[in-house]
């Protein structure tokens, strides 16, 4: 059973290096548009005293996720991947990867924050995200930072912590065109 495992690992290796290089290639181009996971946390939920204006009441990153973005950031310096301006999620998490993963300020998006339970104002949500993605048009990438779900509901992609999706506007939604694993 373990050989299995093994060997089905050693399968994946491959094809997740390749999307990780298409990825890089794309990003190099610039242009595009990166939906970025934010990096490792500590623990698995928001406390019940959730204020997305304190995070000491919001899940952090840990050292782990730290790390993990000051990598981000290196590599998008090393790989020349030109970044126009990163717009964030509001929770703590997501502000913290951008900050530490690109060096500068990020400007907090709410519509990025975690999907609404309301179907009217996820909509809302998810439609404020797709105008400000159809209307970008620079020649360097746009980061936006932000969760899981968020992707997920953009993408139908489940990115690891710390993952980015390049995507292009198509039709009423999105194309995915590449990936990069930190």
């Amino acid at each position: 059973m373990l050989r299995i495992v093994l060997a089905l690992f050693l399968l994946a290796v491959p094809s997740l290096a390749h999307a990780t290089d298409a990825g890089w290639a794309l990003l190099r181009d610039g242009g595009h548009i990166v939906l970025l996971r934010h990096a490792f946390v500590t623990g698995a939920a928001d406390p019940a005293n959730f204020d997305v204006g304190n995070c000491a009441t919001q899940l952090n990153l840990s050292e782990r996720g730290r790390q993990q973005a000051s990598r981000i950031g290196a590599l998008f310096a090393a790989r020349a991947a030109p970044i126009d301006h990163v717009l964030s999620s509001r929770y703590c998490r997501c502000l913290d990867t951008a900050r530490i993963a690109f060096e500068s300020e990020p400007q907090p998006f709410a519509p990025l924050d975690l999907l609404k339970t309301d179907p009217a104002e996820k909509a809302a949500q998810m439609e404020a995200v797709m105008k400000e993605i159809r209307g970008y048009s620079g020649s360097d990438n746009l980061v936006l930072v932000t969760h899981l779900e968020n992707i997920q509901a953009l993408t139908g992609i489940a990115p690891r912590e710390g993952e980015a999706v390049v995507v292009a506007p198509e039709g009423d939604g999105l194309k995915v065109l590449g990936r990069v694993t930190f």
